[in-house]
Formats: C-alpha cells, sequence, structure tokens
C-alpha cells in the first residue's frame, strides 16, 4: 500500500502476526481502489460479562477521494471474534465491499453518452412501410415502419429531422436504423 497503515493496538499487546496480517489486508484494498488516501486500523481485546474467552473488535477507517469509509466490527455480534485473525479478515471483507460498492456508484455517475445521431427522412413509401434517411454525412439509412415507435411513421414528413439508433447488422436494403424518434420541429 503507498499510504501506511496506521495500526494501534487498544487492551492488548501488539502482535507482529496480527500487524503483518493487517498490512496484507490493507494491500488487497488496492485492487479495489487505487487512490487510497488513508488507513487507520484499531485492534481491541474486548471482555464481556458472563463469558471466559477474549473477543477481538476491529475498527477499520479507510479514505477516498469522495468518500470515508468505516467498519466496526461489534464484538457482541460476533462469536467467531474469539480469533483475532478471523475477526481482522471480517472486518477487511466488509471494507472491501463497501469499497466496490463506492467505486460501482462513482462509475454509474460518470458514464460517458455517444452523441445522439440526427438525420433527416428524405424518402418514404407508407403504403408498404418504409423509407430512407440521411445522416449527417450523406449516406442513405433504411427505415422500417416498425423502426418509428408509437406508430409514429405514418407521421413522418419529407425534411423531418429524427434522432435515430443504427442496427448492429445490415438488413437486405443495407444499413438500417434499429429506432427513429422524430424531433420537434423548430419555430
Amino acid at each position: 500500500m503507498v499510504v501506511p497503515v496506521r495500526l494501534s493496538f487498544r487492551g492488548m499487546k501488539p502482535s507482529a502476526s496480527a500487524e503483518a496480517q493487517v498490512q496484507k489486508r490493507a494491500d488487497e484494498l488496492e485492487q479495489f481502489h487505487p487512490r487510497i488516501v488513508a488507513c487507520k486500523v484499531m485492534l481491541e481485546e474486548a471482555t464481556r460479562r458472563q463469558h471466559q474467552g477474549k473477543i477481538f473488535h476491529v475498527r477499520i477507517d479507510l479514505t477516498v477521494p469522495g468518500r470515508e469509509i468505516v467498519v466496526n466490527r461489534d464484538p457482541a455480534e460476533h462469536h467467531a471474534h474469539e480469533d483475532l485473525n478471523v475477526a481482522i479478515r471480517d472486518a477487511f471483507n466488509a471494507a472491501r465491499r463497501q469499497l466496490e460498492d463506492h467505486v460501482r456508484l462513482q462509475g454509474s455517475a460518470v458514464k460517458a453518452h455517444e452523441e445522439p445521431l440526427i438525420g433527416r427522412i428524405v424518402t418514404l413509401f407508407p403504403e408498404k412501410g418504409y423509407g430512407f434517411l440521411t445522416t449527417a454525412t450523406g449516406e442513405e439509412v433504411y427505415v422500417h415502419r416498425n423502426a418509428v415507435p408509437h406508430g409514429g411513421f405514418e407521421k413522418l414528413r419529407l425534411g423531418d429531422r429524427v434522432r435515430y439508433v443504427l442496427a448492429v447488422d445490415p438488413g437486405e436494403k443495407g444499413v438500417q436504423a434499429s429506432t427513429v424518434v422524430p424531433l420537434p420541429t423548430r419555430a
């Protein structure tokens, strides 16, 4: 990890093996987000009433651009956390899931959309249910009645501006539009 992990122990002696595991798990988080700004981990040995063994509490504060992720594993909820290694593993797994969610949300917030394709209707054969539009580069594109939603084909007129989507595969008539939407006329 580029940013060092700040590890602290509370109510227990520092452990080299726990420190190594925390560092390893923190390094693995960089696979999910390369710009981790800070990582603080606190390991605590907590005792519970009416319980003979030790329970370990792990808190992770992870800072990335745009978000601070906090994982605070409550030992009262997890009897498996009588093992420090299990407590560390569970806390870092929770941090990873939150980090993945953050990256996924960031990715959807910054989607790039292609410019819509705009053309003009140049030929219509209403009785046969098809026509042609011309693209900005002058290419003719086949338009079938079914490519115009909501029965809009009957409303098309020569010279109408339309937004269109090209079909993946050309049809019998060559390049064709899979969707054609008439644009409002300018006043």
